[in-house]
Order: structure tokens, then C-alpha cells, then sequence
């Protein structure tokens, strides 16, 4: 086994994990924050997190997998330990990046509901005689 097939495995048995792990807590923690997005709706909170789930794992396992190539040859401990800290580092942006961007559009949606459910309670009416005065003619 070369060095070059030696960082490949270790890149899957690390980069893999993380990902799993990532995915999960996200779908743990977004799945409270997806039931207040769609106020009751459970069914639907829970479908649209198992979908992103899913869509989740596709992205960041496709990357992984596509990326595992990248970086030539190595050569011996130190290339794989150097080869490695770029690619795992590469992946953990990548999840970062992907997280930032759910919590956006999470947030999105949140901000978005809650106006439409303000705006659907209307305007707080005034209280019989409390209306503003009328100016004098």
C-alpha cells in the first residue's frame, strides 16, 4: 500500500464521520427550529427536514468524493499529514459554508412567517372612544 492510498483512506474514515455527524446534529437542532417556521405544520416540518437531510448528504458526500482525488502523489508521513490537514480543512469550510447558508435561509423563512402571521392579525383596532380627534372645522 502506497502512502498516496494510505492518505486516500484516511481521508474517507475521517471526512465521512464528520459529515454524518454534522448532518445529524443539524437535522436534530433544525428540526425545532423548522416546527416554529411552519407553526404546527409537524408533517411538513419533519418532511422538509428529512429533505434537507438528504439533499445535505448528497452535496457534502458528492464533495467529498469528488475531492478526493485532488493533491498529486504523496510521498511519505509528512505529505499525507500535510495533504491531509488541507483536505479535511477544505471539507470542514465546506460544511461551514453549507450550514451558514441554511441558518439563512432558516431565518428567512422564520422572519417571513411571523410578518405574514402578524399581518393576518390586522391592525389593533381602538377601543370604543379612543379614536384619534378629529380637527375642528
Amino acid at each position: 500500500m502506497t502512502w498516496t492510498v494510505g492518505a486516500y483512506i484516511a481521508y474517507l474514515l475521517i471526512a465521512v464521520p464528520i459529515t454524518i455527524w454534522v448532518a445529524t446534529t443539524l437535522s436534530r437542532n433544525g428540526r425545532v427550529f423548522l416546527a416554529d417556521v411552519f407553526r404546527g405544520e409537524d408533517g411538513l416540518a419533519e418532511a422538509v427536514n428529512t429533505l434537507l437531510v438528504v439533499g445535505f448528504y448528497l452535496l457534502n458526500l458528492g464533495f467529498v468524493m469528488l475531492y478526493l482525488r485532488s493533491g498529486g502523489e504523496v510521498a511519505d508521513l509528512t505529505g499525507l499529514f500535510e495533504q491531509l490537514s488541507i483536505k479535511i480543512g477544505t471539507v470542514m469550510l465546506v460544511l461551514g459554508a453549507i450550514h451558514f447558508v441554511n441558518v439563512m435561509v432558516f431565518t428567512s423563512m422564520r422572519r417571513k412567517g411571523r410578518l405574514e402571521a402578524h399581518r393576518a392579525q390586522g391592525p389593533a383596532p381602538y377601543p370604543y372612544g379612543q379614536y384619534p380627534a378629529q380637527p375642528q372645522r
